[in-house]
């Protein structure tokens, strides 16, 4: 996760020009705020490449690239490269597509089956530094029998393999005598999407233009500005002063602009979760009675209502509760409950001393908790944590760090983490939690370890049947909260600020990740500027 710079106000403009000066515009214009010209949007992150192989935008959205299939408003799947959804065999084995006809690369290359077949197998390719590999790991083999049709042969049954079809796919060519994690591709794309990428200023912005030869249809303005702004409150600032269209921006900053003439808060619904990602290797949290007597005091309600300014809900497990497979028994007190959470740390042997912080055989119950210095949400929540276990005789020290100062500690140090997707609950939770992906950087980063976690997340992926998915993510669930690896506290709104210039905007469930793709913008070929 690399921090961002801040953008200059003249930099923008300039690009935006730039945009429109090298696209087709009803009415250029003067200012990257006009009618007709690009789409200017302010981001906290950025990614740092733009290669789908190395886990840019794996699940679609991601402006530059297209999947053989993609998600519409309702999240539902949708063809896209593939002419129609791929088929399953009966046996859950073989997976068929047969891509769509006259689509071009942005550099007018013709895409073909041997495309979809390199896409996949870089993936697969132990020498390649994917992090999307073990998402593939029930993948045996990609062929492309004809230039049109991908036929994709699985080890075992996985029910939501044709969801992972969503990985943008990139132009064999363009790797040609080149080492895929060090090629010139990966900061200067190639893809099918409605946008190309023109220049890219690491820190700074990424400036698209827009593919007039899209299979979708030409988009509807020439081009978008990606700014990247990472301190919230600078962010809220330069879209107070008029500098972006729409902007990603914090519960709280955004509900400033609440009746604001010319501009509207979007509050998107999200499978996105907060929460404290305790390590087991810590001496205090790895006793299970600090980690459930920290899940009982936190009062996650005022933390909806005071820091998320009530965008968001509690959360308890990091299963959304709008999936079919969200187990509701282990849902608790959304508030504070500190009689039962000071019972347990009793009981444990944990004593409250003359300062009022509880020790142990000369231990005191104290720890650190990290939260990336520049991202104001986490710090309230941080704090609000802090102030929660105090009361109960926890000593909490909140440190805002910046990423590469947090990487190195998250096995010994708390850290407010987030993560969570509205799409199967295979993604993102098999590594965040799975034994064997413990201490592996931001998989599992606290080395929590459960046999029966384990096994039930392996059962969730392995059947096809929906019963049996549902009763193998019911266990993991229930574990998960009987454990406590993490204390969640809240799922979150995304908020948005947009000009009402804008049109064509279309809120959908989103996941965590929500930078460049799968944010508001995921659609943003379709909007327009008006006057």
């Amino acid at each position: 996760m690399v921090k961002p710079r801040s953008v200059r106000v003249p930099a923008l403009l300039g690009i935006a020009l730039a945009v429109v000066a090298g696209c087709t515009s009803p009415t250029p214009s003067s200012t990257g705020g006009a009618a007709g010209g690009p789409v200017v949007v302010a981001t906290a992150g950025e990614p740092e490449t733009l290669n789908p192989v190395l886990n840019y935008g794996p699940d679609g959205a991601s402006l530059i690239f297209d999947g053989l299939v993609a998600r519409d408003a309702r999240n539902q799947l949708v063809p896209a490269l593939a002419r129609e959804l791929p088929t399953v065999s009966a046996d859950g084995r073989t997976v068929t597509a047969t891509l769509r006809e006259g689509v071009l690369f942005h550099d007018g290359s013709p895409l073909t089956a041997g495309d979809v077949v390199f896409t996949y197998q870089a993936v697969l390719d132990p020498k390649v530094d994917s992090t999307l590999r073990s998402d593939l790991d029930m993948l045996a083999s990609v062929a492309a029998p004809d230039p049109s049709t991908v036929v994709f042969t699985l080890k075992h049954p996985y029910a939501p393999f044709v969801q992972r079809l969503a990985l943008g796919i990139v132009p064999a060519k363009a790797f040609e005598g080149q080492d895929v994690n060090k090629a010139e591709f990966n900061r200067l794309p190639i893809g099918t999407g409605p946008y190309r990428m023109t220049s890219w200023t690491p820190g700074d912005r990424l400036v698209l233009a827009a593919n007039e030869r899209y299979w979708g249809g030409k988009p509807a303005n020439p081009g978008v500005v990606v700014a990247f702004v990472a301190d919230d409150n600078v962010r809220a600032q330069r879209m107070r002063a008029g500098e972006f269209d729409a902007a990603e921006l914090p519960p709280k900053l955004a509900t400033g602009f609440d009746g604001q003439r010319g501009q509207q808060v979007h509050k998107v619904p999200t499978a996105d979760y907060r929460g404290v990602m305790l390590p087991m290797g810590n001496p205090v949290l790895g006793d299970l009675a600090v980690r459930r007597a920290l899940s009982t005091a936190v009062d996650r309600q005022a933390m909806v209502t005071g820091v998320l300014g009530g965008a968001g809900e509690p959360a308890f497990g990091p299963v959304p509760p709008t999936s079919e497979f969200a187990e509701p028994s282990i849902a608790g007190r959304a508030a504070a409950d500190r009689a039962a959470a000071a019972a347990i740390l009793d009981a444990a042997g944990w004593t409250p001393g003359p300062d009022g912080i509880r020790a142990r055989d000369g231990r005191q119950a104290a720890f650190t908790l990290m939260y990336p210095a520049t991202d104001s949400l986490r710090k309230e929540l941080a704090l609000a944590v802090t102030a929660d276990a105090r009361k109960i005789g926890v000593a909490v020290t909140p440190q805002g760090l910046t990423w590469d100062a947090i990487t190195p500690r998250m096995k010994t140090d708390a850290l407010i983490m987030g993560y969570g997707t509205p799409y199967d609950p295979d993604f993102v939770s098999f590594k965040l939690f799975g034994s064997a992906f413990a201490g592996q950087g931001f998989f599992n980063p606290g080395s929590y370890r459960s046999a029966t976690v384990d096994a039930a997340l392996q059962a969730g992926r392995d059947s096809a049947d929906p019963a049996a998915r549902r009763a193998a993510y019911a266990t993991f669930q229930k574990q998960l909260a009987a454990d406590v690896p993490w204390v969640f506290l809240t799922y979150l709104q995304h908020t948005y600020v947009v000009r009402d210039s804008v049109t064509g905007v279309t809120p959908r469930v989103e996941p965590h990740e929500h930078d460049v793709a799968n944010s508001l913008w995921w659609n943003v070929h379709t909007w327009e500027k008006k006057a």
